[in-house]
C-alpha cells in the first residue's frame, strides 16, 4: 500500500466532509495539535489485548452510550448514570456468562454525527444539517447551523472533563462490586418492574457472596473485581479532529489516535477508497467498522486486508448492523467468508441502527423486540458457523427516557412524547438496557466458556 501519514486522507473523497472556513480551520487544528492527548498509548494497547481475548471467546465486549453526546450533557449526574448502566449490564453478564466483560462507553468524544443529507429544509428555508455539537448546533438558525471549527476545541474540552470525571470515579471505588448499590440511579426502585429488580438484587447478592469467599481464600485476583477499567469510543467522523490529535509517542512505534481508545468507521464512511479508511488504516488503535445489509463478502475481506494487513490480534472489530428482518440473509455469508480466510476479527452486534422505524407522526423510534431478535439471531448464526459473537454495541442511556418502544418498560408509540430527549437517534432507556443485559447474560450463560 501507499505510504501513510496523518494527512494522506486529505487526498481521498470524504463522504461526510464539512464546509469549513479554511483559515479558521487551520487555526483550530494547529491548536488541537498542541493540546495534550485525551487518552494514552498504553491504555490503547491494554484495550487491544483485552479485545484479543474477546476474539478468542475469553471475554465479552459491552459497548454503549449516547447516539450523540451534547455539550449540555457534560454534567456529573448524566455521566455517572451512563457508567451505572454499563456497570449493571456487565455485572449480570459476568455473573451468568462466567467470563470477564470489557466496558467501552460511547462518551468523551461522540460529538459528531453522520448525515444522509448535508442540508435540511424547513418551510422553504434550507440550511446545513446538524452534524453534532463538534460541528454546529441543533437549533435551526443561520448561526446555529453554520459549521464552526472552534467547536472542535470546545468538544475537546468537554471530552477532557468527561474523562477526568470517569477516571476519578473509577479510581475512587465507584465501580467496587462490594457495593453495587452505589451504581443504582436515583429512580432505581420505581424504574424497574418488581421481577427485574428482584433478579438484579439476587445477582448482586450472589456475586457479593462469591467475592467474600474468594477473599477468605486469600485470592489476590479479587482486587481486579473491586476496580474496573472503562474505555472510550466514538465514531471517527471528523477527520480534522482525529488527525490533529494523532501522534507518535516515545518508546512505541507507529501513530496513535489519542482522541479515544477505540474509534470506529461508520456505515456511510467505510468506502475502501475513501478518506476514513485511508486515515484509520494507519493508526495503532483497535478499530471498529460498521457493516450494514449491503455489505458483500468480497468488500468485507478487502476492508479486513486494508485495516489489519498483519492480522494483529485485537486490532479489528466488525460491527454488524443488519436489522432483524435481514440479518439471517446477509450475516451467514460474511461470517463464513471471514472464517474461511483465516483472518482474526472480533464480531460485534449493533442491533440498533438496522431496526429504526418512523411513526405515522414522523418520530423515529426502535422496537425492543426487534432489537432483541437481531441479537438472538446473531448468536444463532455464529453458533451455526462455528464462530462466536464477541460483543454488543448499544445506543442507550441511564435516564428514564421514552424513545424506544416495547420491553418490560411497556412503552408504546403513544408514550414517546413523554420524555423524548435524544438529539439524534432513539436510545434504550435504563429499564430496557438492563432488561437487554439480562437477556444477553442468559444467552452467554447457556454456553460453556471457550478454552
Amino acid at each position: 500500500m501507499a505510504p501513510w501519514t496523518p494527512d494522506t486522507w486529505k487526498s481521498k473523497a470524504d463522504a461526510q466532509a464539512i464546509d469549513y472556513d479554511g483559515p479558521a480551520l487551520d487555526a483550530a487544528c494547529a491548536r488541537l495539535r498542541q493540546l495534550p492527548p485525551l487518552v494514552t498509548s498504553w491504555e490503547v494497547e491494554r484495550l487491544k489485548r483485552l479485545l484479543a481475548g474477546a476474539q478468542r471467546g475469553e471475554r465479552f465486549l459491552v459497548q454503549g452510550g449516547d447516539c450523540a453526546e451534547t455539550l449540555a450533557d457534560c454534567r456529573a449526574p448524566v455521566i455517572a448514570d451512563k457508567l451505572k448502566i454499563l456497570l449493571q449490564m456487565s455485572l449480570v453478564m459476568i455473573h451468568e456468562g462466567k467470563r470477564p466483560v470489557i466496558r467501552v462507553g460511547r462518551f468523551a468524544g461522540q460529538y459528531a454525527k453522520p448525515r444522509s443529507n448535508p442540508v435540511e429544509s424547513r418551510e422553504g428555508v434550507v440550511r446545513p444539517s446538524y452534524f453534532g455539537d463538534m460541528v454546529n448546533r441543533a437549533s435551526f438558525t443561520e448561526s446555529g447551523r453554520r459549521p464552526d471549527p472552534e467547536n472542535m476545541l470546545v468538544a475537546y474540552g468537554h471530552a477532557a472533563m468527561t474523562l477526568n470525571f470517569v477516571r476519578s470515579l473509577s479510581a475512587g471505588g465507584f465501580a467496587d462490586v462490594h457495593h453495587p448499590e452505589y451504581w443504582e440511579p436515583a429512580f432505581f426502585k420505581r424504574a424497574l418492574p418488581d421481577a427485574l429488580r428482584e433478579e438484579y438484587g439476587r445477582t448482586t447478592r450472589q456475586l457479593a457472596e462469591a467475592l467474600r469467599f474468594m477473599e477468605a481464600l486469600g485470592e489476590t485476583s479479587v482486587e481486579e473485581l473491586t476496580r474496573v477499567d472503562f474505555y472510550t469510543s466514538h465514531e471517527g467522523l471528523n477527520l480534522h479532529y482525529e488527525s490533529s490529535q494523532t501522534r507518535e509517542v516515545p518508546r512505541r512505534t507507529g501513530w496513535y489516535d489519542l482522541t479515544t481508545h477505540f474509534p470506529w468507521i461508520g456505515e456511510r464512511t467505510r468506502a475502501l477508497d475513501g478518506a476514513h479508511v485511508e486515515f484509520f488504516r494507519g493508526v495503532e488503535n483497535p478499530i471498529g467498522v460498521k457493516l450494514g445489509p449491503r455489505m458483500t463478502a468480497d468488500d468485507a475481506l478487502r476492508l479486513v486486508d486494508v485495516l489489519n494487513p498483519t492480522d494483529e490480534p485485537g486490532k479489528l472489530a466488525l460491527v454488524t448492523r443488519m436489522g432483524a428482518r435481514t440479518v439471517g440473509d446477509v450475516l451467514p455469508g460474511l461470517v463464513d467468508a471471514i472464517k474461511k480466510s483465516g483472518r482474526t476479527v472480533l464480531w460485534v452486534c449493533d442491533p440498533m441502527h438496522g431496526n429504526t422505524q418512523v411513526t405515522p407522526s414522523g418520530v423515529k423510534t426502535r422496537d425492543f423486540d426487534a432489537i432483541l431478535r437481531e441479537v438472538e439471531a446473531t448468536f444463532d448464526i455464529h453458533e451455526a458457523c462455528g464462530t462466536h459473537l464477541g460483543g454488543v454495541h448499544f445506543e442507550m442511556t441511564g435516564d428514564d427516557v421514552t424513545e424506544c418502544i416495547g420491553g418490560a418498560a411497556g412503552i408504546t408509540i403513544d408514550d414517546l412524547d413523554r420524555n423524548y430527549a435524544s438529539a439524534c437517534d432513539p436510545r434504550l432507556n435504563y429499564r430496557q438496557a438492563l432488561e437487554m443485559g439480562f437477556r444477553i447474560a442468559k444467552r452467554l450463560g447457556s454456553h460453556t466458556r471457550p478454552g
